[in-house]
């Protein structure tokens, strides 16, 4: 796993989902997250709404849904890259709301690399029919943070 950034991308990414690094935050967001398939530039996961991420109408909060959004770019990047970048600009499209309990899909593809620059689209969808629910535009640069020096503040 030493050299393989696919490897170390879904590790960080599962990392995250169970609180082992990064926020709180994450990890409440996150936790449930299930990878389905991943390769350089490319991770799909699978995510059923907990109750705990629900707004006062019962729908997946957007903050939520943007720090999933954030998470999963980064590690298509990260899978990608072989290291962690920071986001410089990311912006979200919202189509419709998800409601707790749905099961949706998270597909994040590198889509371009400018110098020290990567972008990656996000989108999320309902896993039944397809539906896109929010699509993800983010930038992201180089910097030099690894995966073990994230911190838990």
């Amino acid at each position: 796993m030493k050299d393989n950034p696919v490897q170390k991308s879904n590790k960080w990414l599962k990392d995250l989902s169970e609180g082992v690094i990064g926020h709180e935050l994450e990890a409440l967001t996150l936790q449930g997250l299930q990878i389905v398939n991943a390769y350089p530039g490319f991770v799909r996961c699978n995510f059923t709404i907990p109750i705990r991420l629900a707004d006062n109408h019962g729908n997946w909060q957007v903050g939520a849904m943007a720090t999933l959004i954030d998470d999963v770019g980064a590690a298509a990047i990260y899978s990608f890259a072989g290291h962690i970048k920071a986001s410089v600009d990311f912006i979200i499209s919202f189509y419709s709301s998800v409601k707790i309990l749905e099961e949706v899909e998270i597909e994040a593809k590198v889509v371009g690399e400018r110098g020290r620059l990567t972008s990656v689209k996000v989108e999320v969808r309902r896993k039944d029919n397809g539906e896109v629910i929010a699509l993800g535009k983010q930038w992201m640069v180089s910097n030099s943070i690894n995966a073990a020096q994230v911190s838990k503040l």
